[in-house]
Order: structure tokens, then C-alpha cells, then sequence
């Protein structure tokens, strides 16, 4: 598929190609070209029209399958990838067997607005760092520093130590920064009452000190459905913070994460760990294991424990959401002391 074309074979019961050709990647040339076509398999790679492409094409009667591209070597890494191969490919692994193609599952319309909101205020929050850090790098050209501060206590009223010309160049900047931080305040607050409204599973995970609304909401509408895992362990595989295996004989290398699963998820998730393992997180088992993996040095040692942390955050989340428990922090070490 597309931002403009996408390319279709057709293969018959006997595995003949009888059609090849493409349709415009719009909603008028999907239905102009699959309404007329009798019930079929239909493989498509996930990318950016893959969803509403399925709901559609399903809407029009078909079976639809959503192939992980990336699980999909013969087609990732063909020394021949065209779009005319890759869709004879498509068609021939759906028609041998459909699990080659790892289908992946879409979440649905509703939940795929409501994250579209996270991901407006993520796109503001990035925004506004890129000229925050803008705004340094060109004070520091001439000597000068604006004073340290997050990014959302920046306004105009921090250039008042700099020269009268150079603030007037740099007020422009800094009134969008304003700006920008007031938009995202609002959208926080949008957010906080569509976790309180729509999905009051969230209160069950912001029992957890460092999942605030927005991971919480994140985690929810990103997971969708949390009876799709037979095991709370899975999600940690899915948001990508599972480690890379290369097992060959004795060898068995140590490797980074696979970083698969939604990327937006897993940073929340790291975010909340750093919490968790910082100054102001409260004493908890998940502190206490994060701390033992840090204590054990190594270069990277704090990192890999941040990871291990968000891996962990993952798990927790989804019990308590499918358990409905109430959170305890210590139950583990319930007769324990807190670590001085």
C-alpha cells in the first residue's frame, strides 16, 4: 500500500496469478474495485492505511488479513522487493497458511481517536522541547545562559538577565514556548476526564505510584483488550521490552530489546520506571528489585535496570487490570524494613 497507489494480485483456487494492477489508496477507489470482487482472503502489510482499509474491506464482506512486515523476512530483506513482488508474496503466504504472515490485530475506531488525542499532545510536548532547546542553544552563542528550569516554567519573563537586544529577538520564541505549554496543560486536563469518563479501568492502574493518567490512558486504549493475552507475562513481549534471542548451540549472547510494539507505550512505560527508581518514588517491591539489578554495577547496570523495571510496570498493569486487585507495594517484603 500507498500514500497515493496501492498494488494488487489476485491468485485463484489453483494458486494462478489471474489479476495484477493497482487502485487508488482511497476510500472511492478500495470500494470501486472491491465491491464487485466475490467474497476473498485478502493479505495486506500494516502501515499507515491498513486500519480503515480493514474495517472496509471486512464492511464489504471480506476476510482480511493485517501481516507483520517486519516478522515477514522473505519480504523485508528480498534482494527483489518491488510492490508488484510483494503482493504476489502477500497472496501466496495467505494462501499456504495464514499464520505465516503473523497477523497483527487493529484496535478499534473509537479507541484509535480517543489516542489520537495522547498523540496531539505528544506531538505539542516535542514541539515545544525543540524550542525550548532552540532558544539555548542561541543564548549560549553569545555568552550568555537562560536559567535551568522545565520546560513548562519557560516563558519570556527568563530572558530578563539577557541583553535588551537579544531579548527582543528571543521573546517571539519563548512567547510560543508560553504558548505551546498552555495547549498542553489543556490537553492533560482533556485527557484526565476522558481516563475518568470513558475508561475507569485507568483508577485500577494509577494505583501504581508513577502511572499517572496519561500512562494509564496510554496503556489502556494502546492494549485495548486485555483478555487477548493468555498471560499477563506476554505484554512485556508485546510493547517490545523483551530481550533479542540468538540461541545457536552453547552460545547464547546477550542482546538488546526488540523495541517492537507500539513505540509511544513503551516510552511511557520506561518513563514511569525512571520514576519508580528516582528520588521521590515510594518504597515497593518493583523499587526494591529495580535497585538490586542497578546494585549490581556494570556500565550499563542502571539502564538495564530501567528497562527491566518498565518490562516489569508492564506485567503489574495488566494483572491488576484483569484481577481488578487492590495494589499493595510491599507484598513481598511485608515483614521487611524499608531500605535506609
Amino acid at each position: 500500500m500507498g500514500d497515493r497507489t496501492s498494488r494488487l494480485c489476485v491468485l485463484n483456487a489453483a494458486g494462478e496469478v489471474v489479476e495484477e494492477g493497482s487502485m487508488a489508496t482511497t476510500e472511492a477507489g478500495l470500494r470501486a474495485r472491491m465491491a464487485r470482487q466475490p467474497r476473498a482472503r485478502i493479505a495486506m502489510e500494516a502501515g499507515t492505511h491498513s486500519a480503515w482499509m480493514k474495517r472496509l474491506l471486512e464492511a464489504l464482506g471480506h476476510e482480511v488479513i493485517v501481516a507483520n512486515a517486519r516478522q515477514l523476512r522473505l519480504i523485508s530483506h528480498s534482494s527483489r522487493k518491488d510492490d508488484r513482488t510483494d503482493a504476489e508474496t502477500l497472496a501466496r503466504l495467505a494462501r499456504a497458511d495464514v499464520e505465516l504472515l503473523r497477523p497483527i490485530r487493529h484496535r478499534g475506531q473509537q479507541a484509535q481517536e480517543d489516542l489520537s488525542r495522547i498523540r496531539v499532545r505528544a506531538a505539542l510536548v516535542d514541539v515545544r522541547t525543540r524550542l525550548v532547546n532552540a532558544a539555548r542553544g542561541l543564548v549560549k552563542v553569545f555568552g550568555h545562559r537562560l536559567p535551568a528550569c522545565d520546560a513548562d516554567q519557560m516563558n519570556p519573563q527568563r530572558l530578563a538577565g539577557l541583553p535588551e537586544s537579544l531579548r527582543e529577538v528571543l521573546r517571539p520564541l519563548l512567547e510560543q514556548v508560553e504558548a505551546l505549554t498552555a495547549r498542553i496543560q489543556a490537553c492533560h486536563q482533556e485527557l484526565d476526564q476522558l481516563a475518568r469518563q470513558s475508561y475507569p479501568e485507568t483508577k485500577l492502574l494509577r494505583q501504581v505510584t508513577g502511572v499517572g493518567p496519561l500512562i494509564a490512558l496510554t496503556y489502556v486504549l494502546t492494549i485495548e483488550d486485555p483478555w487477548r493475552f493468555a498471560r499477563s507475562r506476554d505484554v512485556g513481549c508485546y510493547v517490545g521490552l523483551r530481550p533479542r534471542r540468538s540461541q545457536s548451540g552453547e552460545s547464547q549472547p546477550q542482546l538488546r530489546i526488540t523495541k517492537e510494539g507500539d513505540r509511544y507505550l513503551r516510552a511511557m512505560l520506561v518513563q514511569g520506571a525512571h520514576y519508580i527508581l528516582g528520588w521521590r518514588g515510594p518504597d515497593s517491591d518493583l523499587r526494591r528489585w529495580g535497585q538490586q539489578l542497578a546494585a549490581r554495577g556494570g556500565k550499563n547496570a542502571r539502564k538495564r535496570a530501567v528497562v527491566a523495571v518498565a518490562r516489569k510496570l508492564a506485567v503489574l498493569l495488566h494483572k491488576l487490570w484483569t484481577t481488578g486487585e487492590v495494589y499493595e507495594p510491599l507484598r513481598n517484603n511485608r515483614c521487611e524494613p524499608a531500605a535506609a
